[in-house]
């Protein structure tokens, strides 16, 4: 069975943690149709041992950070939350780049005072150059900035989010990371050589869309692999993802207490080489 836990920054996590985007409304724009049961889901994974929870102020906006503190405030002394700053949405839902020194100070001040801590343990600066994805440009001076305010006590770790190799190159030379939040996934694998160069220092990499961008043969690929298992495709590919790497810590998010330990449970799925070998051929299909 794959490890369990791993550092984030100086913090000892459980691999498996809880992405809390889906906590908000429609394309994570407004309130949660039901927030009594968002409350319910946040309690029930920290019950369940999460202990790492990626967030954002611009998750609603607003609302999740919200929801995380009526649901788990006082905060249990082994909870890592994790934030991201450098976008800010519009009144149409629309996500805009968000890297000024103005900007990014407000937004770590809002996630500080919405979530009700004096210290962040880990922001994620994420890089807005695309809407696509990933792409280069530089990030020096909003990665100084957050540099600046971890020196002021605000802030713990810094780490980056839909960024280049390069990104993460140059962001070392400013300050240590402590985490890549990128897309990846059993077929999506453009940081395969990344995952291997970060797990040797020691650097967390936090995967999103486990599920995100598989054609219609991958993902029949990866329902014929999970029926032999008995288990769902989430879970398999949840699986594959704490098999591929000690260093990969899932954010699988959902709003359905149900569906969380579906999640969970994923972590205790072993894929023999076989599967493993199934699902690597779907990276071609």
């Amino acid at each position: 069975m794959a490890a369990t836990s791993f550092q984030l920054g100086g913090f000892t996590v459980n691999r498996m943690g809880f992405g809390a985007m889906q906590l908000a409304g429609p394309q994570v724009f407004g309130p949660p149709r039901d927030r009594a049961e968002a409350i319910a889901v946040l309690r029930d994974a920290v019950a369940s041992g999460v202990n790492h929870i990626d967030t954002s102020d611009y998750y609603g906006p607003f609302v999740v950070n919200e929801i995380i503190h009526e649901a788990l405030h006082p905060y249990p002394d082994d909870l890592v939350i994790v934030t991201k700053v450098g976008a800010l949405r519009g009144d149409d839902g629309s996500w805009n780049p968000a890297f000024s020194k103005e900007e990014l100070t407000a937004a770590i001040h809002g996630n500080l005072r919405r979530l009700g801590r004096e210290v962040i343990d880990v922001v994620n600066l994420r890089s807005m150059f695309s809407q696509l994805g990933p792409a280069e440009g530089s990030l020096d001076e909003p990665l100084t900035l957050l540099a600046e305010l971890q020196q002021q006590g605000l802030i713990r770790h810094i780490g980056l989010s839909n960024v280049t190799p390069k990104q993460v190159e140059d962001g070392r030379k400013i300050s240590p990371i402590a985490c890549v939040q990128n897309h990846y996934n059993i077929v999506y694998r453009d940081d395969d050589a990344l995952i291997d160069r970060l797990a040797t220092d020691g650097i967390a990499y936090v995967p999103f869309f486990p599920l995100g961008g598989f054609s219609p043969v991958q993902s029949d690929g990866l329902s014929r692999v999970a029926a032999d298992l008995g288990a769902t495709p989430l879970q398999v590919a949840l699986a594959w993802l704490l098999q591929r790497s000690p260093n990969i810590l899932p954010i699988p998010g959902t709003s359905s207490v149900a569906h969380l330990r579906e999640n969970l449970a994923a972590a205790e799925l072993v894929l023999g080489e076989a599967e493993v070998q199934r699902l690597m051929g779907l990276v071609a299909a």
